[in-house]
């Protein structure tokens, strides 16, 4: 195992611009949620994203069931389920892949079976990795836009939906 794996291994911690994009852009459509199917220039407006780009992360969540389209001249896109029904690892999950921000458990599991040497670090970035993979979980979309609003009326949010319990692998 030499330095070229550890510094991989690192660069796999940043969530992706594609996935940043897509966050916000569900925060949007949370946002407006009661409104039904918003249409994309819309929402790149709103999210301040490229629209081109928008709609290719918007297909995506289509495809996986996340986001509906409506054609017509009242269309757009919508949540398909509620906003405090879809967590934010659902999302980074289907963008940027794994939630693990330093490989998936799997591999981690299996270096600190295989590397005696550094089986310590393996170790905490396995539980870094299942610390982040648990916050991603327990957070929805719902507590973006409400943590949003708490901040903007100048309170903290006392309950941030962290520690709500939801059942999903990582």
């Amino acid at each position: 195992m030499g330095d070229n794996q550890a510094g991989r291994e690192a660069e796999e911690l940043k969530i992706s611009q594609k996935g940043l994009y897509a966050l916000q852009a569900m925060m949007t459509l949370a946002r407006r949620h009661e409104q039904g199917a918003i249409k994309i220039r819309e929402i790149a407006a709103e999210s301040d994203l490229p629209e081109k780009f928008l709609e290719l992360i918007l297909l995506e969540l289509k495809n996986a069931r996340i986001v509906d389209s409506v054609r017509g001249a009242r269309g757009g896109y919508q949540l398909r389920r509620e906003p405090s029904e879809i967590p934010l690892s659902d999302i980074i999950r289907l963008v940027d892949g794994p939630l693990a921000p330093m490989g998936d458990a799997e591999q981690l599991r299996s270096l600190i079976a295989k590397d005696a040497d550094h089986r310590a670090l393996y170790e905490v970035f396995l539980a870094v990795r299942d610390a982040a993979a648990k916050i991603l979980e327990n957070t929805t979309v719902a507590d973006l836009v409400e943590g949003e609003k708490g901040k903007k009326a100048g309170g903290a949010k006392s309950g941030s939906g962290a520690g709500k319990k939801r059942s999903t692998g990582a």
